[in-house]
């Protein structure tokens, strides 16, 4: 049993059977991304006797969790990254992978509550409710300033119901034609719980939920809330992520036989006749070339389109022509500031937010990370991290982090009156989007070459996963993949349930199904 699980009805997945020979040599696999999905990825190969080789164009690993050594202006070395991420208890496989080198995972400390805050001066938590679904929505319901009693007799209770009836890929059929924000409006919520309780969690997918598939946001109140009973509670790194991740990862590679090549861009990838790939790549040495018997593709959405474009004999034509197409989320930003005083003691260590123009979240790092509590006692500061999703495409970044600070100021009125140290701010556009209609063209692990495979958070798993937990799942998959056509033992995954816990709810969903309009025949009556 995963020492993760927690919830008993989380489904175990079994590894795919071995479906070919063992090859008379070692196999060699070269793993394109150094970020979660491809160390998953190598994990999973050498943990299996593979020789893997991982290629990260960047000087460290972690990806879009990546971090790196800046001077501050008083002297001192912090370590920047870009921002805040949740590591959810739900998250099977991902804290599988970190128990690697962390056991106990004593490198994550958690955080008791998830406060959210809107601009009206609503507010919301999801500390003291029940772990069971759904009994954790109907009491979420009931107690919620967010959900108005007044209010909730207007709610489209068929709507509501298909909340309670997810299952993966079906659900995509069902509710993959609409947006995000259609599904909130049919549902009429009141409006606070659709800003408060809903947008919220959209834009974590670092898209506005006009943007973002009915059916994403369907899933992801199934994974963290109506079909998991581990609950909205989360911890996070209690040190940057170098030194609390990847570092102790990459020294557990290593011993396992897994080489490195950090700076190198990979170039392009060309048939070749033993071993059957061919990978160029540059970097601080000039370029070079390697062959290897199969291909882990990991890099972010960005750099898969732009690799594949330059790899004009990389599996069929149909194949890239889907990779063409994947699709990037808009720009958002992350500002950090290293204060000369304190903010106010009671200040949550993470505080979601609604209703502001850009302002999706603040935390307040000495709270939970060890190298900022110390910035923060040695100097009598405050380390402050502010995230901007869904920014404009060509927003101005300047502007952009001018207005993020002043709407911060708003929440926070202390923030006024203290002093810049320094900042550190990172714009970046290369989170996938998954759009309204988007899931049946999104790549899968497979590709018509079975010697190529393709990991991350964008790549479809027909998992109930998201973000993080995607991108290990789809690493390890990526693995078993390559792993079965050699004969050998693959790795088993975790997920929570894949449908709705409920069968009563369930019956009741599909009753009330075709009273919705605009709501696709249920695949599973056809």
């Amino acid at each position: 049993m995963n020492p993760d699980v927690r919830d008993p009805r989380a489904e175990e997945v079994g590894a795919p059977p071995p479906t070919g020979p063992r090859p008379g040599r070692t196999p060699r696999v070269a793993v394109v991304g150094g970020g979660i999905a491809g160390l998953a990825a190598a994990c999973g190969l050498a943990e299996r006797e593979v020789d893997v080789v991982v290629f990260e164009r960047e000087s460290g690993l972690g990806g879009r969790l990546r971090g790196w050594d800046t001077t501050l202006a008083d002297g001192s070395t912090a370590t920047m990254s870009r921002g805040f991420h949740a590591f959810f208890r739900q998250y099977y496989n991902l804290r599988g992978l970190l128990r690697r080198t962390d056991p106990e995972l004593r490198g994550l400390v958690p955080l008791p509550d998830y406060p959210l805050v809107h601009s009206s001066g609503a507010r919301d938590r999801f500390s003291d409710l029940p772990a069971t679904p759904p009994w954790n929505a109907f009491t979420l319901a009931a107690t919620s300033p967010s959900f108005p009693l007044a209010e909730l007799a207007g709610v489209n209770a068929p709507a509501v119901l298909q909340l309670l009836d997810v299952d993966v890929p079906g659900v995509h059929e069902r509710l993959g034609h609409r947006s995000a924000r259609e599904l909130l409006e049919v549902t009429r919520f009141p409006a606070t719980a659709r800003h408060l309780a809903f947008e919220v969690f959209s834009r974590s997918f670092f898209a506005a939920p006009e943007q973002l598939s009915a059916a994403e946001m369907a899933v992801m109140f199934h994974v963290y809330f109506l079909g998991s009973s581990e609950g909205l509670v989360f911890d996070v790194p209690r040190s940057p992520f170098p030194q609390a991740l990847w570092n102790p990862l990459q020294d557990y590679l290593r011993a396992a036989g897994v080489e490195f090549r950090t700076g190198a861009g990979v170039e392009r990838i060309t048939p070749g006749d033993r071993p059957r790939h061919t990978v160029a790549w540059s970097g601080a040495d000039g370029a070079r070339s390697e062959g290897f018997d199969a291909v882990v593709l990991a890099a972010d959405p960005r750099g898969l389109r732009s690799l594949v474009a330059r790899s004009p004999e990389l599996g069929s034509a149909a194949w890239r022509d889907r990779v063409a197409r994947i699709a990037s989320a808009p720009p958002f930003l992350v500002s950090r500031y290293w204060l000369d005083r304190p903010v106010r003691p009671h200040r949550q260590a993470f505080l979601g937010t609604a209703g502001y123009p850009t302002l999706d979240n603040i935390s307040v790092l000495e709270r939970y990370e060890d190298q900022a509590r110390e910035w923060a006692g040695r100097t009598g500061g405050s380390v402050v991290e502010l995230h901007a999703y869904a920014l404009h495409e060509g927003c101005d970044a300047r502007a952009e982090e001018k207005s993020l600070w002043e709407q911060a100021t708003a929440v926070y009125p202390e923030l006024a009156s203290a002093r810049v140290v320094d900042a550190r701010h990172e714009l970046r556009a290369d989170c996938p989007l998954f759009p309204p209609g988007g899931h049946a063209d999104r790549c899968a692990v497979t590709t018509p070459d079975p010697s190529v495979v393709v990991a991350g958070d964008h790549v479809r798993v027909d998992l109930p996963v998201a973000l993080m937990e995607g991108a290990a799942t789809s690493g390890l998959s990526a693995a078993n993949a390559l792993l079965s056509r050699w004969g050998r033992a693959g790795h088993t995954l975790w997920t929570v349930p894949r449908r709705g816990r409920s069968a009563l709810f369930r019956t009741l969903a599909r009753a009330a199904r075709g009273s919705q309009p605009g709501q696709r025949p249920d695949a599973r009556s056809r």
